[in-house]
């Protein structure tokens, strides 16, 4: 399958006034109308994201911010903790007196408590532009202007796994980005288990730009040739029709248990590749010992697998044999189930099914963790630098796991474990946050509304009043990507696009780096920020190395100007090699893996060592503390969503046109809905111990029973502020979800997955005010 991109570009239609952008979610082209603002595809991509419909409606929707603004509280009494964050009035203000009053702010924690004081949150998408992306702006500002801040590691996304994978096969990205492409698996795949699915709806979005999206193509052409894909999630549509899989629901959260059975099952018949074991593995025997039962008693044959997952032994047994029957066996394990209690244990035990069958490293086959989790995975890696925005040293050593963030703000000072280690808590002050939305990523928001409580000062940068912006003491409006120019790009996407400005900004916002520039002069910092650069004079610093590249291996270097007038310009990229894998496959000793042994370690030493009991030193079972239970007695799903990118844009057209009655739509299994009298189009109440929202439902076999399933990022919208636990009326689901670690081992997050109680609402039907103007 080809997978470039030719050059001239052919899709980039830019007649009639149309210029070139881009986003996370795909390549396209905008003009301003007399209608409005219109947007095309870029013709070049075979399954466009109807994500960018959402910029028409949002570009000039009254939920922007149109000029800075204090909470009120704030700007009378000064910094320093308070619960009337998120409940207070807002001012506006000039920016020259917004700047002035932030400036003095920084000065003050600086010079009074240091840069270890502060917390550069900032963790989020921004924009798929690589010098308007917020977190580098901010992180730069806050290393140069105040000699750096505590930084938070990892991602919501995969915070157990990056952990994880590094210390048991090898980087995080030679998994991910190195590995098995969609290409090897057009061409290559027999059998493809995915565990837990490669929905569409997150393959779609990237984290730098995109052009094309192949993976629906990849799949279908796959199943054509005779692959067989067995989607392992309580959500049918975990795979695309064009995959044609049969779907295998198991009990959510139980994977684990049920990739030992099949791991059992293999060994007992004499189906596993001893001789892959016994040359590229480490700590086999000590694995086995458990599998079989003598370390613990229990034996985890397909019988007892079935006894936890739901999944018929006969069926475990089945699939074992079906992998192993001379196959090129391919297994996949989603984000999604490291996004729970125990998340390592999953992707831990995945890989070892993979060594099990022996295939780990051959094209097409082996463990691709992550497969279809996001657009730049399974694709070919690019072969010359792209623009890259230093963020300056940053002289604070200390940081935090990303999904720590309200434990750290509520406990400074307390202890807690992390990759072997017991670290501390720093005492924060002042948290700095632009481009990203803790009101959709965190969980347990009445939670997180107490820990932000606790600051003295709370910054956002925002191009909308999202929850995060009406939490915040000092807001100030940055632009959106379409009103500024930016050039576009990925690391696994040869398309590097000139991002030009299609509208102007709405009311008084400004570029993140327009307000950092003046904030630095405040700070005595203005010059070392800027290198006395302009936006556009960064724009073409920043592409040089690409072009320089470019030249020196004698292929087509444009200038940055004629760049600009093209619209586009494709780079190489590098073969499709397998990467890392292939290599310590090929030659082990010459090859070794970057773990302590230099191979796969079925058993970590490491690990072990750490003494950490909720991560032991080689996958294993751990029974949960969430399960249905009497007044919880539903698992809940909070997954992606389809319409949007997380919560970005929630506004849009895209979006909004899939909500019902204005909110969320829930799914839920016939036998549950009906056992409660809920029909399709009611509105439903999701509640727990920690919270309780509203929702539209969809009725519908295609998710298991027992499960309802509810996308994260419909604006939090409290129905009153002034509750200590309000109910939120439009349908985020992370008023329900657990903020507590993946475990003691690497402290991920657990939001994909909770237990709540599922009634049918029928009480007056609160307004949504989620996108009114403050």
């Amino acid at each position: 399958m080809d997978d470039t991109i030719g050059f001239p570009d052919p899709g980039l239609d830019l007649s009639d006034g149309f210029k070139p952008h881009t986003s996370h979610w795909g390549v396209f082209s905008a003009r301003q109308g007399e209608a409005g603002l219109e947007v095309r595809a870029y013709a070049g991509d075979p399954d466009p994201n109807g994500i960018i419909d959402n910029f028409p409606g949002a570009l000039r929707h009254q939920a922007r911010i149109a000029q800075p603004a204090i909470r009120r509280g704030w700007l009378e009494r000064g910094p320093g903790p308070d619960d009337r964050r998120g409940r207070d009035e807002f001012v506006s203000v000039s920016w020259e007196k917004a700047l002035d009053l932030l400036g003095d702010e920084l000065g003050r924690i600086r010079d009074t408590r240091g840069p270890d004081a502060v917390f550069g949150g900032s963790y989020g998408w921004s924009s798929a532009g690589r010098f308007h992306h917020a977190q580098s702006q901010v992180h730069r500002f806050l290393n140069i202007a105040m000699g750096g801040y505590v930084r938070s590691v990892n991602t919501y996304s995969s915070g157990a796994s990056s952990v994880l994978l590094p210390q048991i096969l090898a980087g995080y990205e030679d998994i991910t980005k190195r590995n098995v492409t969609w290409e090897q698996i057009a061409a290559e795949t027999d059998i493809v288990l995915a565990f837990g699915g490669m929905a569409l709806k997150n393959s779609m979005v990237a984290g730098g730009s995109i052009s094309k999206h192949v993976e629906r193509g990849a799949m279908q052409a796959a199943r054509r040739r005779g692959c067989e894909f067995v989607l392992i999630s309580p959500l049918r549509d975990d795979l695309p029709v064009e995959a044609g899989a049969e779907w295998m629901s198991c009990v959510p959260g139980t994977d684990t248990a049920l990739m030992l059975g099949i791991v059992h099952t293999l060994v007992s018949e004499g189906l596993h590749d001893q001789a892959f074991l016994d040359r590229y593995t480490e700590g086999w025997p000590v694995f086995l010992r458990y599998l079989l039962g003598e370390s613990d008693g229990q034996a985890k044959h397909a019988d007892w697998a079935a006894s936890i997952s739901g999944v018929d032994a006969d069926t475990i047994r089945s699939l074992a044999r079906r992998a192993a029957a001379g196959k090129r066996a391919l297994i996949t394990v989603s984000h999604s189930l490291q996004r729970a209690e125990h998340g390592e244990q999953p992707v831990w035990m995945g890989m070892v099914l993979a060594a099990a069958l022996g295939q780990i490293g051959l094209p097409g086959r082996g463990y691709a963790y992550s497969l279809g989790a996001i657009g730049y995975y399974g694709r070919r890696v690019n072969d010359v630098p792209g623009p890259t925005l230093g963020q300056g040293r940053n002289g604070v050593r200390d940081y935090i796991p990303v999904a720590r963030i309200a434990d750290m703000l509520l406990n400074p000072g307390a202890t807690y474990r992390y990759n072997g280690e017991t670290r501390t808590y720093p005492d924060i002050r002042l948290v700095y946050w632009a481009g990203g939305n803790p009101f959709h990523h965190h969980q347990d928001i009445n939670r997180l509304r107490k820990a932000f409580a606790q600051l003295d000062t709370f910054v956002v940068h925002e191009l909308a009043w999202t929850a995060t912006a009406r939490h915040a003491d000092i807001v100030l409006p940055s632009t959106m990507t379409l009103e500024r120019e930016d050039i576009g790009y990925s690391t696994n996407d040869p398309l590097m696009v000139a991002m030009h400005r299609i509208a102007e900004p709405f009311g008084l916002a400004r570029d993140d780096y327009e307000i950092f520039a003046d904030l630095a002069e405040r700070l005595g910092a203005r010059e070392p920020f800027t290198e006395g650069r302009t936006s556009r004079q960064w724009l073409e610093h920043l592409y040089e190395p690409t072009r320089a590249s470019l030249a020196k291996r004698g292929l087509e270097a444009p200038s940055f100007e004629t760049f600009w007038q093209r619209g586009s310009l494709v780079v190489p990229q590098q073969p499709d090699d397998g990467g890392r894998l292939r290599r310590f496959r090929e030659d082990p000793v010459n090859h070794a893996l970057p773990t302590p042994s230099g191979r796969i370690e079925i058993f970590s030493q490491k690990i072990a060592g750490h003494g950490d009991a909720d991560c032991p030193g080689h996958p294993v079972w751990l029974d949960k503390t969430d399960m249905p239970k009497p007044g919880a007695p539903c698992f809940l799903v909070a997954n992606q969503p389809v319409t949007r990118l997380h919560s970005q844009l929630d506004f849009g057209g895209h979006s909004l046109g899939a909500k019902h009655r204005g909110r969320e739509v829930a799914r839920m299994n016939p036998v549950d809905a009906n056992a409660r009298g809920i029909k399709d189009g009611d509105i439903i109440r999701l509640s727990n111990e920690r919270g309780a929202c509203l929702a539209a439902v969809h009725v519908t076999d295609g998710i298991a029973a027992g499960v309802v399933q509810l996308p994260t990022g419909a604006w939090y919208d409290p129905m009153d502020p002034e509750d200590e636990a309000p109910l939120c009326v439009h349908g985020n689901p992370n008023v329900l979800t657990r903020d507590i670690g993946t475990s003691s081992f690497a402290q991920g997050c657990t939001g994909q997955l909770t237990t709540v109680e599922v009634e049918k609402f029928t009480g007056n039907l609160p307004p949504i005010r989620a996108f009114d103007p403050v």
